[in-house]
């Protein structure tokens, strides 16, 4: 079973190699030296801590252990490869030259680079994410060769016969008496050509020695004891040694205080290996968490019987969600795709990129980032499984450049030193996102945040509402896509538009989920979590809920059940007022506090043309403070932290949170409003999407009253 945890698991899929790479060199096929490769020290403190704010709860750092590479580094002693057996300039992360060993592209002293590694695990625990990384346990490089092992352990082959073709006990399957010999040239950029003899048996399951361009021809396959010559017939009893050496290798990766393994094409390595691993794995790290890449669905419960955790849910729900995307299939075909898996629905772990599928803003995708937040609304807020994110894709990266070895083909290379443009932006200086980028990731860290942040998403029921919404003027299953969340009194309506048009979706909520949901008949207060934005519903049996939707976007309407409408006016002021004035409001609020240790306005005057709030302090501000004042609040504004919003039970809340400003018969719901992690405070006005939509912020003078100790700032904000 998936192991007790009480969050929504949320992954962030990085290379670390591309990730934390600054050099916009580009040069097609270029070495380490022309176009350098991101590091492990890259993940300081405050780039884990960006991650962890969008709401992530593990890292899946890809291509971590050593793996076959051009780049030479012979002379630190790791033994160097022929590049007519490396894919690309830097090498595939899934060809593993030494399972004991970390690529040390990836360290800034090669010497030390586990000991670098062994620090970004420790920097990602103390910010309180977990760390998994790739365990490949299908096939090796062909030049597999451990210099790292620790002492007593064999190296892969060591003992093996090469005369059989199979035996139970070899770690490799042999093509006896024949020369490796692949349909392609051999020699390229070396002096002499790469010999293996005998060859061995590609990764893909070629048991012949004559590899083609399409094939794992840089990867041997591995033995647990199948003879696939003899009909894929099992020899399990002894135990053969390749069950051994692989277990010893997650036992060492555990140890290092990995948190779980993604475990490449589970699915090319029989089950029972499987349980015999993560049983003894388990047995010692009862938290540790494996990740399954299954693509036949008929093979699923197999392998969560196997000790599975959790498994790629890509030729259900990924197909199903490209294909609406893309305008080839009915958004109601979601409704398919979960039922397949709904006995095992914990288990499945949805995403729409990875660093093997094509990137959704590229033309081999749909060509708009856009397109994808209601698929990305469904993966993340439908069911309690996990969900995975690669980076890069909150910024709509398009993978549309031609890198090398990878070339043109909407993905982001895995085989070449690269540096990815909005990642290179986004984690460098942020102001170098374009407005399009930055309200992207505002919006996935917004549905991030809703997933892990409401309990009715993390532990609720869910009930899709498609069976009672057929086509009709006020509602399209084509591209509109429905249901509810529900956690005690906490309800949470989900409706997704698929299209590119605004719509209104009138979704209608039948009497069976009133029953098997237990909810009232009343009028309620539904705010949506995305914009903040509050409306009364008749909450009836087989009665519509009313919800205009914006084009690629959708509603999250929360309410509780048990408040009565009115409950929903608290802390009411001017709606009506400014968003970026009563945005900074907010801003120099939480200034303020931090600056002199005073309290948040009670005395405020936001206004478009210009605006005056008040403070008591306990000395007149100097004119450097004024200055200082000043100068915070354009770097806050600069720094463009995103606004969200929460709905919370007063009894609820995060520590720190006042509610004093509120009158006293303030209902038990509170809206909260975030700026970045700067200010969080209950508040029902508008506000901007982030503060870099605020404009300029100018202090027009301030007054002083020596008797009262009240310090009144006047300021405008400049469009």
């Amino acid at each position: 079973m998936p192991m007790a945890l009480t969050k929504k698991i949320l992954i962030y899929q990085v290379l670390p190699r591309l990730f934390g790479n600054r050099n916009v060199t580009h040069q097609e096929n270029g070495s380490i030296a022309e176009n350098s490769s991101g590091k492990f020290n890259t993940f300081d403190q405050s780039i884990l801590k960006r991650i962890h704010q969008l709401g992530f709860t593990h890292v899946w750092f890809t291509g971590v252990i050593r793996h076959a590479t051009q780049t030479d580094y012979s002379a630190f002693g790791i033994p160097r490869c022929h590049s007519a057996v490396v894919k690309g300039k830097a090498g595939s992360p899934y060809s593993i030259t030494d399972y004991y060993d970390v690529d040390p592209d990836l360290a800034e002293n090669v010497v030390c680079r586990m000991e670098e590694w062994e620090a970004l695990i420790a920097r990602t625990h103390e910010e309180g994410m977990k760390v998994i990384i790739d365990f490949v346990p299908n096939h090796v490089s062909r030049q597999y060769h451990s210099i790292s092992k620790p002492y007593g352990i064999k190296d892969l082959g060591e003992d093996d016969n090469v005369e059989k073709g199979f035996d139970p006990q070899n770690n490799f399957y042999y093509c006896v008496g024949q020369k490796f010999d692949p349909q392609f040239d051999l020699l390229q950029n070396e002096e002499s050509p790469y010999i293996e003899y005998p060859a061995k048996v590609t990764g893909n399951d070629r048991f012949d020695a004559h590899p083609g361009i399409n094939d794992w021809y840089e990867a041997v396959k591995l033995n647990y004891g199948v003879d696939y010559l003899a009909g894929r017939q099992c020899h399990f009893d002894p135990i053969p040694d390749t069950w051994y050496k692989m277990k010893d290798i997650l036992l060492f990766w555990a140890g290092k205080g990995v948190d779980g393994f993604r475990c490449d094409m589970a699915e090319m390595v029989p089950v029972e290996f499987w349980k015999f691993a993560t049983e003894a794995v388990k047995l010692r790290y009862p938290d540790l968490i494996f990740i399954g890449e299954v693509y036949d669905p008929n093979q699923y419960r197999n392998y969560i019987a196997s000790g599975f955790d959790y498994l790629y849910d890509k030729v259900g729900m990924y197909d199903c969600l490209r294909g609406i995307i893309r305008s080839e299939r009915p958004a109601s075909s979601i409704t398919y795709e979960w039922q397949r898996t709904d006995d095992i629905h914990d288990h499945m772990l949805y995403f729409l990129e990875n660093h093997d599928e094509q990137r959704i803003a590229s033309d081999f995708f749909c060509g708009n980032a856009w397109k994808a937040i209601p698929a990305i609304i469904v993966l993340a807020l439908m069911r309690s499984n996990p969900f995975m994110l690669y980076s890069g894709q909150e910024f709509g990266e398009r993978g549309m450049d031609k890198e090398g070895f990878s070339g043109l083909d909407g993905r982001t290379t895995i085989f070449d030193y690269w540096s990815p443009d909005t990642l290179s932006r986004a984690y460098s200086d942020r102001r170098k996102l374009t407005d399009d980028e930055r309200a992207l990731a505002i919006t996935y860290k917004k549905i991030l945040t809703i997933a892990n942040g409401e309990k009715a998403i993390r532990e609720g029921e869910f009930f899709d509402l498609m069976y009672v919404n057929p086509a009709s003027w006020q509602f399209n299953p084509r591209e509109q896509f429905a249901f509810i969340r529900k956690k005690d009194d906490e309800v949470i309506l989900i409706i997704s538009n698929f299209s590119g048009n605004h719509v209104t979706a009138n979704v209608i909520i039948p009497t069976h989920a009133f029953e098997f949901l237990h909810l009232p008949e009343k009028t309620v207060a539904a705010t949506d979590l995305l914009t903040g934005d509050t409306q009364l519903v008749n909450l009836k049996k087989d009665t519509v809920f009313p919800s205009e939707i914006e084009p690629f976007s959708g509603k999250i309407f929360k309410f509780s059940v048990k408040m009565n409408d009115n409950e929903y006016l608290f802390n009411e002021h001017n709606k009506d007022e400014f968003p970026p004035a009563h945005t900074a409001e907010h801003l120099l609020n939480q200034l303020m506090v931090r600056m002199f240790g005073c309290e948040r306005s009670h005395n405020a005057h936001i206004e478009r043309k210009k605006s005056k709030i008040s403070y008591i302090l306990d000395h007149k501000p100097s004119r450097q403070e004024e200055k200082e004042i000043e100068r915070t609040m354009k770097q806050l504004i600069e720094d463009d932290l995103d606004v969200t919003y929460e709905l919370k039970s007063r009894y609820d809340l995060p520590e720190g949170i006042q509610l004093d400003s509120l009158p006293s018969n303030a209902p038990d719901m509170v809206r909260l409003v975030r700026i970045g992690d700067y200010d969080v405070c209950p508040c029902i006005g508008k506000h901007v999407r982030s503060t870099g939509q605020i404009g300029k912020f100018v202090m027009l003078g301030t007054n002083w009253d020596e008797k009262t100790h009240v310090f009144r700032i006047r300021f405008k904000i400049v469009p």
